[in-house]
């Protein structure tokens, strides 16, 4: 083989990080997730164990390979914030960012999505890494919301809400194998946050479509309590 053929061999095989994540979830879908060692991973990526662990501490975190640098984004774009920026919607794009994650490989999260509803460990895994995520949120709002009356209780209810209604609508779309708007659904399901909780309420558009009369604008005061906003929402609406 030529040095250029040799060359043009290397540049397209895949990083090794990338054919380790490769390796485990060929052999997770053959053997199945317990069945399979880090020693198998690396036999079957051509690579030794140090080089797995250089990447990933454990066979869970081969799984989730993404996870960490998701994490660090949002931490950044949360802190690239300014008073600016209204903190419920804030944390609401935030939160959208893992939703991009996710969207990149669509194939993938959706065999990932498989994988985790069969080993349960893994699940207790991705729970642990979901309350980081909504850790990093509450934090960002604790600090948007210093000196209000239940400032933290505040941040950390918007924090659940947010991770609630993203994982709602980020489990629906794994559901259907990936099909369809992911955007969409995501969006539709963080409008009742930003209803709920935002400066002011915020119209939850119908993903599967509205009349151009259907819309109600309801004014209220920043300081209302929720069932105040509800009650005037459900009163423009007649149904009261």
């Amino acid at each position: 083989m030529s040095s250029s053929s040799g060359a043009e061999a290397a540049s397209t095989k895949p990083p090794m990080r990338d054919a380790l994540v490769a390796a485990a979830f060929q052999l997770f879908l053959e053997r199945g997730y317990e069945r399979t060692t880090v020693d198998d991973i690396v036999a079957l990526a051509g690579v030794g164990r140090r080089s797995f662990f250089r990447y990933f501490p454990s066979k869970e975190d081969v799984v989730f390979p993404d996870h960490e640098r998701c994490l660090a984004d949002m931490t950044d774009f949360l802190a690239a914030s300014d008073e600016g920026h209204e903190p419920v919607r804030r944390v609401c794009d935030a939160a959208r960012l893992v939703l991009g994650m996710y969207a990149e490989n669509p194939g993938f999260s959706v065999q990932r999505y498989r994988l985790t509803k069969k080993v349960p460990g893994l699940r207790a895994y991705e729970l642990s890494v979901v309350w980081r995520y909504e850790r990093a949120l509450a934090e960002y709002l604790r600090g948007r919301f210093i000196g209000r009356a239940d400032g933290n209780l505040r941040a950390d209810v918007i924090a659940a809400a947010v991770v609630a209604a993203h994982n709602n609508a980020l489990r629906s779309w794994l559901r259907s194998e990936g099909r369809g708007d992911a955007g969409a659904t995501v969006d539709h399901a963080l409008g009742y946050v930003q209803s709920a909780f935002g400066a002011a309420p915020v119209r939850v558009a119908s993903i599967t479509g509205e009349r151009p009369d259907d819309v109600v604008v309801v004014v209220t005061r920043r300081e209302a309590p929720l069932w105040r906003v509800v009650q005037e929402v459900e009163t423009a609406l007649g149904r009261a």
